[in-house]
């Protein structure tokens, strides 16, 4: 988890290939067993549960953080005690080591 929390997102605007589902596996060995990949290998996806709204939207505000210094933004679930975060690169229509990124410093923040 270390390695991949310790680099920074680097833009993507396309012309790159997405992530093969065996980079896609050999990153998600990577990151909390939490983490889901998607069917399709397109996305990953992560869900948290919380005691009450306040800790849900701490929680949340700390991802908006790591996504604004990161310039990658996820797709968020919110409500009063969950959240599902949703990582894919929109741009090239699947993973980049960026989503991956994200997921790592992500799993950092403290949740209980």
């Amino acid at each position: 988890m270390t390695e991949l929390a310790e680099k920074k997102c680097r833009p993507c605007e396309g012309g790159v290939e997405p992530l093969t589902r065996d980079a896609a596996q050999a990153l998600m060995k990577k990151l909390a067993p939490e983490w889901q990949l998607a069917g399709d290998a397109k996305s990953i996806r992560r869900e948290l549960r919380f005691r009450d709204f306040y800790r849900t939207m701490s929680f949340v505000n700390a991802v908006a953080h790591i996504a604004n210094l990161e310039d990658h933004h996820p797709d968020l679930e919110i409500g009063y005690d969950y959240c599902r975060i949703t990582f894919t690169t929109h741009a090239i229509r699947g993973l980049s080591e960026n989503d991956f990124i994200c997921a790592a410093k992500i799993d950092r923040i403290p949740t209980r």
